[in-house]
């Protein structure tokens, strides 16, 4: 419930803490008096739309905070978790209205969107008037507010769950449909493809392997060709050696004429011929191991171009072909068991659809019965709310697409006398009317599928005593369940009340303006309200003794 409302200015209000109580709460005053600031008020603290209207003349910004004593499982909570918000004691809302229109949005002092504001408040409070037009005229909720009405919640969570397995069946089956066909359209593709794949066998990390060989062996051709070329210019035809073998045998014929002379030299050519001679053993052995197969060469290419073709044929790199042979290999595999599983799955999937419209049908009988119980409840009402000629209906049609809540959806419609034609009740009932049966389908919901806090901005416009005090003791029967606040200008309503607070707008002494303030009338002063809300500007005895018999029928 709403344990307090601090308003900062806002429109006339410049300082404002409410603490409203458990059970029926009035609110009464002069029209204009601003009664419906405070409703707006609370609106934007949850979540309605920001106006920098709404910021009093002089203020920089307006604040509004809305706090709430919620029971552990108030699904105002589980939105909390939704959202990674702190879920500690009190549910404080906050929303600061900026004069320049902008506004900031806080659940528990930390910051969020409007939209999560909105989500959390949404299960909190329900504002009811003459023209509201959310909460219980909205189609979308009467399906779920007649499941409430018959308990009938713990069956919808269950065709929740089937309705789920239903679609998860069915997802795969088609998903195994369109594999299967598709492998059966390529399957001559597949195989020819695998086939050429088998045979190519890629291997993992054979392209780097190769290309290194081919770079190698193409390095070693070159060196090969150099090597020869000095091979043949130390050992071949034009070698030095026999030149300098000539050279030494001429200079042994002269060494006894000219030894030191000779001699010398003779050594140097020698030593020129061994070491020439040992660059040759050199050169050899180089040879031999630079040497190799030109037909290696030429296999490693071709090699290399035949998986690289392959690799731009399956759009792939070269490293990936053994991933696509394997994935050749498992849609040949899905091929030949698809089949089998398709099978399986359509016959999984039609057992999941019978077992969800089993459950549907079930249910929806059920909503039939709730909606017989809940129109009789509702029409039960109606006679003291001068609706005694009109006619209530949950009707209930077939949905087109079979959803997790079921087959069926659920309006709210209405009959407002014999002959006229029945129909939804936003379109069908005046705005009394409407007011009316919101409050007999309010009473009837009270405790199932109701916000702990519920907000009536003058249903009882336009009614007489009778049907406003109707009114009165059905709103009383709802603060025995829920927290009730009425702006109300009737004073058969306003008798029935546990807390009863007066809207008044005063002189702002030393200052041209005025505010609003809000004072909790007891005894005498509850009654002199309620003496001027029957008799008007001049208060009467009679207008007071006529408030003491509504305050002492009321008790």
């Amino acid at each position: 419930m709403l344990v307090q409302l601090q308003i900062r200015d806002i429109v006339l209000i410049e300082r404002l803490d409410l603490a409203p109580a458990r059970g029926l709460t009035v609110l009464t005053g002069e029209t204009g008096a601003g009664k419906s600031i405070l409703l707006d008020a609370l609106t934007l603290a949850l979540g309605g739309r920001g106006d920098a209207g709404l910021v009093r003349s002089g203020a920089a910004q307006g604040q509004v905070t809305a706090v709430f004593d919620l029971s552990d499982s108030h699904p105002a909570r589980a939105a909390l978790a939704a959202h990674d918000l702190s879920d500690e004691g009190d549910l404080i809302l906050r929303r600061v209205q900026l004069a320049d229109g902008r506004t900031r949005a806080f659940v528990n002092d930390q910051a969020v969107g409007v939209q999560a504001l909105r989500a959390i408040a949404s299960s909190l409070v329900e504002i009811h008037g003459q023209h509201d037009d959310r909460a219980l005229v909205d189609p979308a909720q009467h399906r779920a507010l007649l499941d409430a009405f018959g308990g009938l919640d713990g069956e919808v969570r269950g065709l929740a769950r089937l309705h789920a397995a239903w679609r998860s069946t069915v997802q795969a089956r088609e998903a195994q449909r369109k594999l299967v066909e598709r492998v059966r359209a390529e399957a001559d593709y597949l195989r020819h493809s695998h086939a050429e794949l088998e045979e190519l066998s890629p291997q993992e990390g054979e392209e780097t392997e190769l290309a290194a060989q081919r770079a190698t062996m193409m390095q070693a051709e070159k060196i090969a060709g150099d090597l020869d070329d000095v091979h043949q210019a130390v050992t071949g035809p034009n070698s030095p050696v026999p030149a300098l073998a000539a050279a030494i045998r001429r200079l042994e014929r002269r060494a006894g004429q000219l030894p030191g002379y000779v001699e010398p030299a003779m050594k140097a050519i020698d030593d020129a011929l061994v070491l020439l001679d040992e660059a040759g053993t050199y050169l050899e052995e180089a040879i031999r191991t630079a040497a190799f197969d030109p037909r290696d060469l030429e296999r490693a290419e071709e090699r290399l171009f035949a998986l690289r073709a392959a690799a731009r044929k399956f759009e792939t790199s070269v490293e990936g072909l053994p991933a696509v042979a394997v994935r050749f290999a498992s849609e040949l595999a899905a091929l030949e068991g698809g089949e089998e599983d398709l099978v399986r799955l359509q016959k999984e999937a039609a057992e999941a659809e019978e077992a969800y419209r089993t459950a549907a049908g079930v249910l929806s009988a059920k909503r039939r019965e709730a909606a017989g119980h809940l129109a009789s409840t509702v029409m039960a009402e109606l006679p003291d709310l001068k609706l005694e000629r009109a006619r209530f209906y949950a009707e209930i049609t077939e949905d087109t697409t079979p959803g997790p809540e079921g087959l069926d959806r659920v309006e709210f419609w209405v009959q407002t006398n014999p002959g006229t034609r029945a129909g939804p009740m936003l379109k069908v009932a005046s705005g009394g009317e409407l007011a009316r049966f919101l409050l007999a389908l309010k009473v009837a919901l009270a405790d199932r599928g109701s916000a702990p806090t519920l907000i009536f901005d003058e249903i009882d416009t336009g009614v007489g005593g009778a049907v406003a005090d109707a009114i009165g003791a059905r709103l009383a029967r709802l603060g025995e369940r829920v927290q009730v606040l009425a702006v109300t200008h009737a004073p058969q309503v306003a008798a029935r009340a546990l807390s009863h607070l007066l809207i008044a707008k005063d002189e702002v002494p030393g200052e041209e303006r005025v505010a609003t303030r809000v004072t909790p009338l007891e005894d005498m002063f509850r009654r002199e309200e309620i003496a001027r809300m029957l008799a008007g500007a001049r208060i009467t005895d009679e207008a007071r003794a006529a408030a003491d018999r509504l305050l002492s029928g009321a008790a």
